[in-house]
C-alpha cells in the first residue's frame, strides 16, 4: 500500500511538472508570435520620426520600446547608450513610448515635447535620475519630473504647450498602437534591425547587436 505522503509528493511533482511546462510552452508560443509580427508588419518596429541617439546612417537600430517610469529601463539606459557609442556610427538607438505604469503617459507627452526645444536626450536622463522621486510605486508624484525638467534647463512653459500640440499627441498614440499590435508587454522591450531581443538580458541584447553589426559591416 502506497504512503500517503508519498502520493501526496507525486501529485505535487506532477502538478510542478505541468506548471513548468505550460510556462515554457506559453513562453515560446509568445516568442514566435513577436518574431511573426516583427516580420509580417517591420512598419510597426519603426517610426521614422522617433527620437534617435547616434548616427541616422547607423547600419544597425536598436529600437528600444521605454517607459521613463520603469526601472529596467533606467538600469538598461546607461548600457544601451554605451552600445552606441562604442560602435563608432554603426548603432543607433531609437526610443518609442511605453506607457504602461501609472502616469507615463503624461511622462511621455513631456518627453516628446521637450524635443521641440532640442532637449529629449538631456530630459530623459533628467527624468531617469529622479525616478525614484515622481515615479515611486507607492507615492508617484508626476510634479518632480517637472521639478526635474526644470532643473536640466528645459523651459517648463514650452513644454506644457507643446504638450497639447496633435503631432506631440499623434507620436504617443502611434507608439501605444504600436506597442499593442506588437503585443509589447514589458519594458524595456528591444528590437534591433526589426529583430526581437528573445531572452531577455544585457549580455543578449549586446550579442544581438554584435551578430547585426558583423552582419552589416563585417569583418
Amino acid at each position: 500500500m502506497r504512503s500517503p505522503k508519498l502520493i501526496a509528493l507525486v501529485s505535487l511533482l506532477l502538478v510542478v511538472a505541468a506548471f513548468v511546462a505550460g510556462a515554457y510552452l506559453y513562453d515560446r508560443d509568445v516568442k514566435q508570435t513577436q518574431v511573426g509580427l516583427a516580420q509580417a508588419q517591420p512598419q510597426l518596429v519603426m517610426r521614422a520620426d522617433a527620437a534617435r541617439y547616434g548616427s541616422a546612417e547607423a547600419k544597425v537600430t536598436i529600437v528600444e520600446f521605454f517607459d521613463p517610469a520603469c526601472e529596467a529601463c533606467r538600469a538598461f539606459y546607461p548600457q544601451v547608450k554605451q552600445l552606441v557609442n562604442t560602435s563608432f556610427g554603426r548603432v543607433s538607438l531609437v526610443l518609442r513610448y511605453a506607457p504602461l505604469h501609472k502616469d507615463s503617459d503624461k511622462a511621455a507627452l513631456m518627453l516628446e515635447a521637450t524635443r521641440r526645444q532640442d532637449k529629449f536626450w538631456p530630459a530623459v536622463e533628467a527624468a531617469l535620475a529622479a525616478q525614484d522621486r515622481w515615479a515611486s510605486h507607492d507615492r508617484p508624484d508626476i510634479g518632480q519630473l517637472w521639478v526635474a525638467l526644470q532643473a536640466a534647463g528645459i523651459d517648463i512653459e514650452r513644454v506644457r504647450a507643446d504638450m497639447q500640440t496633435d503631432a506631440v499627441k499623434a507620436a504617443l498614440a502611434q507608439d501605444v498602437a504600436a506597442l499593442t499590435a506588437l503585443k509589447v508587454q514589458q519594458t524595456p522591450t528591444f528590437y534591433v534591425n526589426g529583430k526581437p531581443l528573445l531572452d531577455f538580458g544585457a549580455e543578449q541584447l549586446k550579442a544581438l547587436v554584435s551578430s547585426e553589426v558583423q552582419a552589416a559591416y563585417g569583418g
